[in-house]
């Protein structure tokens, strides 16, 4: 999944398509008015064929979860507010007012919504949490009560067509850096593979999350030695085999400073490697590079050819329920 700025010309990432088979794109950098995300998404499905993607239709993403993060803008578009406040409304009422934002983005060709956040933010840390209590993102501390917002925005946006995605795995809220934009301070010394906090991912993936999304941060009592999102440990271990997940793992943007000690390749192929199918780079430079790795490791390597060819099995899965498959 490359990323594609709105500052970047429609056809910005054509040859990613046509040339790479790129089959994923995320909106960034704030998208002004509905008329543009549309004519953006019918182009970019336009380069959809049997030479660029297998006549396989994109993914065309968007960060639409509320308040501060809210990619899709302007005339067309609402704000919908950040998950506390979305939190002060029954789930049944926040169903319903996902319903609305989703059908909203899926007009505009957008069929994925990487939201909702899943995060537990504990009472007594709150606002010290950087990456997400500092800006509401959560839907509370307690995480039973999160897990029900977390499936009734699911819920809601299911309803219109959009997939959602339950992030970020297993947890950031009880971290003090933000991932984004910092190596400091990204650890979560509690988080266990019995940890409650774990409960809002569960009831996300039970209420028909399309994907999930790995932190980027680390989890000592889980893995010591690896950051979430390369993690065997997590991906495989506690998310796939422990809590039942056989669907989709897309990783943070791995363009993140979290992540900036290791090359751009090797990111994707630790990814792959650790159980993750889907990497999503904000950077479309750096996709050559991520596909060169890939492809130079599969062919040393049968063990990881076999988990690429796992990944792209879940993928089509995916696309298959989503309707974009030629036979779907």
């Amino acid at each position: 999944m490359i990323g594609f700025d709105t500052n970047a010309g429609q056809t910005a990432l054509d040859a990613y398509v046509r040339d790479q088979h790129v089959g994923s794109v995320v909106y960034l950098g704030g998208w002004e008015g509905y008329e543009k995300v549309r004519s953006t998404s019918a182009h970019l499905q336009s380069l959809v064929s049997t030479s660029s993607t297998g006549d396989i239709g994109l993914i065309i993403a968007a960060d639409q979860e509320g308040g501060i993060v809210h990619q899709l803008r302007g005339d067309g578009f609402t704000r919908p507010p950040k998950a506390l406040e979305q939190a002060q409304s029954s789930p049944a009422e926040l169903t319903a007012l996902a319903n609305g934002w989703g059908q909203e983005i899926i007009g505009a060709g957008v069929n994925v919504n990487l939201a909702p956040v899943a995060d537990t933010v504990p009472a007594e840390v709150g606002q010290a949490n950087e990456p997400i209590g500092k800006w509401g993102r959560q839907f509370g501390s307690d995480p039973q009560v999160v897990g029900e917002y977390v499936a009734a925005f699911l819920d809601g946006m299911a309803e219109a067509g959009v997939t959602g995605v339950v992030k970020h795995f297993p947890g950031l809220g009880r971290v003090t850096g933000n991932t984004d934009f910092t190596a400091e301070g990204i650890e979560d010394a509690v988080a266990n593979v019995d940890d409650p906090f774990l409960q809002p991912f569960q009831a996300g993936m039970d209420a028909g999350a399309g994907m999930v999304m790995m932190s980027s941060a680390s989890y000592p009592k889980i893995d010591p030695d690896n950051q979430a999102v390369y993690s065997s440990a997590v991906i495989t271990g506690l998310l796939r085999e422990r809590m039942g997940w056989d669907g989709v793992v897309i990783t943070d943007d791995v363009n993140a400073a979290a992540l900036a000690d290791l090359p751009a390749g090797e990111r994707a192929v630790r990814f792959i490697s650790a159980g993750g199918d889907i990497v999503l780079n904000g950077d479309p430079r750096a996709t050559g590079e991520m596909l060169d790795a890939i492809a130079a490791t599969a062919e040393a390597d049968p063990t990881f050819a076999q988990q690429v060819e796992d990944a792209v099995e879940r993928v089509l899965a995916l696309k298959d329920e989503m309707g974009l498959l030629p036979c779907s």
